[in-house]
């Protein structure tokens, strides 16, 4: 049997360095931490994948793919539990349901009081454009679990408008 060569090294090299698997995967439920002291009903985990969507700086995350267009990520959400109206300016954003039930919420930007919800379940998807102030509800009987992917490298982080609860609060 003849050595490997270079080329099928590399090729080994790359599709390794490609890879972000299950088990070296983590439910990070600090990230946004800031949103559940406002109550328990708004915590919520992160599990990065590709970059590190628009919760903040986790460059220091081996772990994590490098971004170079999107990012990917999934997010689990109790039962009851809220991702709270937020916007974000400059990136479309994607979810796509693994588990449980989402109640997702479309909010107007010149009136937040008016809005319009749609139910999705496993493999329901739906993308929000740029600009549009989005939450999600998890109205199911089982913590929901989600995709995230978002429009960008490195996208801005969201911003909160005054109908939303987490407006004024800090990110500290």
């Amino acid at each position: 049997m003849s050595a490997p060569s270079d080329t099928t090294v590399n090729l080994e090299s790359l599709l390794d360095s490609c890879i972000a698997s299950k088990e070296s995967r983590h439910e990070d439920w600090d990230t946004l931490g800031f949103q559940a002291q406002a109550g328990p009903e708004f915590r919520r985990a992160q599990i990065r994948y590709i970059g590190s969507g628009a919760t903040g700086n986790h460059e220091g995350d081996d772990r994590i793919l490098p971004s170079e267009h999107f990012t990917f990520s999934n997010m689990r959400l109790p039962v009851g539990a809220i991702g709270p109206e937020h916007t974000h300016h400059d990136v479309e954003e994607v979810f796509f349901v693994l588990e449980g039930t989402l109640e997702v919420t479309v909010h107007d930007v010149e009136d937040g009081t008016k809005s319009a919800s749609r139910e999705l379940g496993y493999r329901d998807l739906i993308r929000v454009p740029a600009g549009v102030p989005r939450s999600l509800r998890n109205i199911g009987d089982v913590d929901a679990l989600f995709c995230v992917v978002i429009g960008a490298q490195k996208p801005q982080l969201p911003t909160y408008p005054p109908t939303s609860p987490m407006h004024g609060l800090s990110r500290d």
